[in-house]
């Protein structure tokens, strides 16, 4: 499925994908607006929750409560090449989840759809073509 990108005023980018409307901007340091999420930050919000996604599907096949459940991802930067070294998510759980599932539970976000594209990254392509 094909995802449209339009260039908006200023610093702002739209994605038009599935019938939503994704808008990003940069914030007011890089010339941005900051109306809107900037791109890299959609990129980390999509790890964060594509892990909480699985783990809130690991405890609704088991009929385990949710409420309470929350992840909290970190970013640790690498100061040489000002890229990140490692991110960690911490997956704070209610003291009334059961002993017996707080590994599996880890090993659910680890199946995260995004995680894997990014250990296993794809081939980037790109084009020009002229219209």
């Amino acid at each position: 499925m094909d995802m449209n990108i339009f260039l908006g005023e200023n610093q702002r980018v739209e994605a038009h994908y599935k019938g939503f409307v994704i808008q990003t901007d940069q914030p007011i340091t890089a010339g941005g607006d900051n109306s809107a999420p900037a791109p890299f930050d959609l990129f980390l919000a999509s790890i964060g929750t594509c892990a909480g996604y699985y783990v809130k599907a690991f405890c609704n096949q088991r009929g385990i409560p949710t409420d309470g459940i929350t992840l909290v991802q970190k970013t640790n930067h690498n100061k040489e090449t000002r890229m990140i070294a490692s991110i960690e998510i911490n997956i704070h759980l209610p003291k009334d989840f059961p002993d017996r599932y707080r590994e599996s539970v880890i090993k659910a976000a680890n199946a995260c759809a995004v995680k894997k594209h990014i250990a296993n990254a794809p081939e980037f392509i790109v084009n020009t073509i002229i219209e």
